[in-house]
């Protein structure tokens, strides 16, 4: 084989594997764009998905807080429900409160006559027990040391001797509870 021949077939080989060469070079170029694309893409969908884990808190966080305010509106209403009943009951006991007063003041008068006190009797015991399973109770105040979120004091006296001083020595008008809570103060004489 001439050289000259031999020359032109190395250079052929020569520029064959260049070509090879820079087939793989730009193969490997390809694959790193390819790879930024996809890394991109990547990247893009983690940026998405960021964003809707942030959207999934939010909503949750507003869920929480409507759902407490329904549970507390429920609450409120249903106490304020109960506190209309009661106090439904209250204005009602407090009204009758005064012909319970006639009554006893009746029963005070009608000593000289036992027929017609007992009836009255019956009459008031029966209100009384109506009442008393409504809640109502009285306050004991007659001897007991003057407090003044039971009582109200409408006169005062000189005690007679000092361990009355500061008690109730008379009840001018009857106080009551209502579920343990003071429904009408009592009218009270203190002693000083």
């Amino acid at each position: 084989m001439s050289e000259e021949v031999k020359k032109d077939q190395d250079q052929e080989l020569e520029n064959s594997a260049q070509g090879v060469a820079d087939a793989e070079t730009v193969n490997v170029e390809k694959g790193k764009k390819d790879r930024k694309k996809h890394h991109g893409k990547h990247d893009e969908n983690e940026e998405k998905l960021q964003e809707l884990g942030q959207k999934l808190v939010e909503a949750n966080d507003k869920y929480v807080r409507i759902y407490s305010e329904y549970e507390n509106y429920r609450k409120r209403t249903n106490q304020e429900k109960a506190d209309l009943l009661i106090n439904g009951a209250r204005e009602t006991v407090k009204a009758i409160l005064p012909v319970v007063d006639d009554l006893e003041r009746a029963l005070s008068a009608m000593a000289d006559d036992d027929h017609s006190k007992e009836g009255v009797q019956l009459i008031y015991n029966k209100m009384m027990n109506i009442l008393q399973q409504k809640g109502l109770k009285p306050i004991e105040a007659k001897g007991e040391k003057f407090d003044e979120n039971l009582h109200e004091a409408v006169t005062q006296f000189p005690a007679p001797d000092e361990s009355m001083k500061g008690t109730v020595a008379e009840v001018v008008e009857k106080g009551y509870f209502l579920n343990d809570k003071v429904l009408r103060y009592a009218k009270v004489v203190v002693a000083i």
